[in-house]
């Protein structure tokens, strides 16, 4: 599958990196810690063609560029919606994975205006809400990035990241209470988030669909058959 040219978009304080391709509604597609738009190419040009799809590289990820002390959701729910402004969205579909789950609830918290419907995949607002195992490793590769800092590798972007894992997003529960816009969470069968949480944020938005993904981890649900039908009826109502 060849690759989509990349565009890029300067703002203020970034450069946002994208891919587009399809015609038809809008769909934003947003990726997760540590990850880029790539990870969007078949949903881009296999199965979500007949949307006009845009994958963002987020602040500090793929080939945006920006200088930053400290990434956050909040400051990534802003990115995006700077990009809508300046491109010319007034309205668009969303697609978020993992971290780019959690921006969809930003987003649909403080910008419902510019959200038709959301599918937010395997998100997460605690820490505490990170399996303990999980939880151990991100925290055990934290200080070795911070180690290998001390002896001049450039591993400060690595850290700003895995700070974001390890950092509450900064929504509150009162926050998710208040969203109308239509949404469905997906997760998967083998989550690094514990199952309960992810019940807990869709039963707090009002008419929020919730679907366990069954056989796959969180590291590879995007990809799955029911993950892609899901999200398709979901969009399709």
């Amino acid at each position: 599958m060849p690759n989509l040219p990349t565009r890029y978009l300067d703002l203020p304080d970034l450069r946002v990196a994208y891919r587009e391709a399809g015609s038809g509604p809008t769909l934003l597609l947003l990726h997760g810690n540590s990850e880029s738009k790539k990870i969007f190419a078949r949903y881009q040009q296999e199965f979500f063609t007949d949307f006009t799809t845009l994958a963002l590289d987020s602040r500090g990820h793929g080939q945006s560029r920006s200088k930053d002390k400290e990434y956050s959701i909040a400051q990534y729910c802003q990115d995006v919606i700077h990009f809508c402004r300046a491109i010319g969205i007034s309205k668009t579909h969303l697609v978020g994975y993992s971290d780019g789950g959690n921006i969809a609830l930003f987003l649909a918290q403080r910008a419902p205006e510019l959200l038709e419907r959301v599918v937010a995949i395997s998100p997460n607002t605690l820490v505490s809400a990170t399996e303990e195992d999980t939880l151990r490793l991100f925290t055990r590769m934290m200080k070795t990035f911070k180690i290998l800092r001390k002896f001049g590798l450039p591993t400060q972007k690595y850290i700003m990241r895995f700070n974001l894992m390890l950092t509450d997003i900064g929504i509150s529960d009162e926050e998710l209470a208040t969203i109308r816009t239509g949404m469905k969470i997906l997760y998967a069968e083998h989550e690094m988030i514990k199952e309960s949480h992810i019940q807990d944020i869709a039963r707090l938005i009002p008419n929020t669909d919730l679907e366990k993904v069954m056989g796959c981890t969180h590291m590879n649900i995007l990809n799955q058959p029911r993950t892609v039908e899901a999200i398709r009826e979901y969009l399709m109502k």
